[in-house]
């Protein structure tokens, strides 16, 4: 029997190894390796071949959204199967629109992550159960502002957002710099580029964005745009 291959993608090595041992009763599925960020996400996808990504959203270096756009263009046939610790409607929607073919909670039962995982394979989309609850009472007005949210991301570089999300994590243009491997002038630009096409002038306004649209998390609600 062909057992079906998982990358697990988590910064907490407490995480993973609780995944992994939780995987290990199951006959049909293997793990084939652990990452501790985006970029290792991505290389070991490109190494491993694995069937089901299993991704956290809030790494560092590279969050698990970009991380997921990334794989898709390199590896279209990987499944990602989103982890999260929140259930906001935000990380839900752009999870999905980053091509995610699913979102489980961490808090989410064995059973239903090994489940998820089997139709992920399979090309289905599969949800923690409360989260499905909540896609279903989604109300309108609530894709148009994720919409809105989406339509300014899409403007945006992987570089771009790469410097937005180390932003929002509170890094300076330095920090940023070598956690990028470029100038401090490339960041300034960046930065620059950022703030014309969100239309926002300030540190903590693009701090607010990348929380409201799923490019970070957050256990506080905000108020933003």
């Amino acid at each position: 029997m062909k057992k079906i291959t998982v990358l697990l993608a988590d910064d907490h090595t407490i995480v993973r190894e609780g995944f992994r041992k939780m995987l290990e009763y199951e006959d049909d599925i293997e793990v084939v390796g652990e990452a501790q960020d985006g970029r290792q996400a991505v290389a070991l996808t490109i190494k491993l071949h694995p069937d089901v990504v299993l991704m956290d959203i809030a790494m560092p270096l590279l969050n698990g959204l970009e991380a997921t756009r990334q794989i898709l263009k390199i590896a279209p046939k990987t499944k990602v199967l989103m982890l999260s610790a929140h259930s906001d409607d935000a990380y839900v929607t752009t999870a999905t629109e980053s091509g995610a073919v699913g979102f489980l909670l961490k808090q989410t039962s064995a059973h239903e992550v090994c489940q998820g995982i089997r139709q992920a394979e399979r090309g289905h989309a599969f949800f923690s159960s409360s989260v499905s609850k909540r896609r279903d009472r989604l109300q309108p007005q609530g894709w148009g502002r994720m919409g809105a949210l989406r339509a300014k991301a899409a403007q945006l570089t992987p570089r771009e957002m790469e410097v937005l999300q180390l932003i929002a994590e509170g890094k300076a243009n330095k920090e940023t710099a070598a956690e990028l491997g470029i100038g401090i002038k490339t960041v300034e630009k960046h930065r620059e580029h950022l703030m014309e096409k969100l239309d926002i002038h300030d540190t903590a306004g693009l701090t607010r964005y990348a929380i409201a649209a799923g490019i970070i998390e957050s256990s506080v609600q905000l108020t933003i745009l």
